[in-house]
């Protein structure tokens, strides 16, 4: 019998970002508190010949970050083996999110078990750093204070937040990290201390002030996605305080003050407005030590 592993793979949102500065490679220096919701695409492999996959969502399967996973663990492993994916997308692509990387996560785990590998969730993370920033955390997933160009995860507890609304504008954008880093001059270079703070604050007692958060982007962002500004203020017209930018956007979200409130918003926005929203609660995976889930 063939086996059939289904492995959910959870949007992320950023509750700080700091860019600390360009590095030598180009690339720049992040730090940033990453923290998982219930958000997710469903990824499902099984058994096969050669590496294929099957996707609801709008990138081919040769540009996938699935694809990219699956060749990178199988060249790490020295195997041959194939695997057939079938994803079901939820998470909107390109929307500071994480679904891309998310899904490269869940395939790295998925395949772990279909390969029988035994490798902890540490040695899946370092493979991952190869295939995107956000990987590492994302094959970790819950809440982790993150840094250099993501391949740094030290995990943290679950915040005390309930429940935080997304709102993710249909805004598309041609090379949008690039945008955004052309806009990134070094007097907004941070020295990472918001994001550390933060972290501290939920490392001693889960606590999690909305006033912590933070997105170095956030004021580049109504400059790169045309029409961004009026998503917000819509949102901040609601009586939502503090509104924040998700990783490179343009998904932007906030934390209700009471549950009753978070549902009322999503109502004006997902039904009356016709935007795309979630309202998402942290998630954190019950996982035991590392290894082969």
């Amino acid at each position: 019998m063939t086996a059939n592993i289904t492995e959910q793979a959870h949007a992320k949102i950023n509750l700080t970002l700091e860019v600390l500065g360009k590095r030598s490679d180009g690339f720049h220096n992040l730090v940033t508190v990453m923290m998982t919701v219930d958000l997710h695409d469903s990824l499902t492999v099984c058994e096969a010949e050669n590496l294929h996959m099957e996707s609801d969502g709008g990138i081919p399967a040769e540009h996938n970050l699935v694809m990219l996973a699956a060749k990178e663990l199988r060249a790490q492993a020295g195997l041959t083996a194939g695997a057939a994916f079938s994803l079901v997308k939820r998470i909107p692509e390109s929307a500071g999110l994480g679904g891309g990387s998310s899904d490269a996560a869940a395939a790295l785990r998925a395949l772990n078990q279909l390969w029988k590998l035994g490798l902890s969730i540490e040695e899946l993370a370092e493979i991952g750093a190869s295939v995107g920033s956000d990987v590492p955390f994302l094959v970790h997933e819950g809440t982790a204070l993150v840094q250099g160009r993501g391949e740094h995860v030290t995990p943290l507890p679950m915040p005390a937040i309930d429940r935080v609304l997304i709102l993710s504008p249909d805004i598309g954008i041609e090379n949008k990290t690039r945008a955004l880093f052309s806009q990134m001059t070094p007097s907004r270079y941070t020295r990472g201390a918001l994001s550390h703070k933060l972290a501290a604050r939920i490392r001693a007692g889960h606590d999690a002030p909305s006033e912590f958060f933070f997105n170095a982007f956030n004021d580049i962002a109504p400059e790169v996605f045309a029409g961004w500004s009026q998503y917000r203020d819509v949102l901040a017209g609601m009586g939502a305080r503090e509104i924040t930018l998700s990783g490179a956007g343009p998904s932007m979200f906030t934390v209700p003050p009471v549950k009753e409130l978070g549902t009322t918003w999503h109502l004006l926005l997902e039904r009356t407005r016709g935007w795309r929203a979630f309202l998402a609660r942290p998630f954190e995976p019950q996982r035991k030590g590392t290894g082969c889930r």
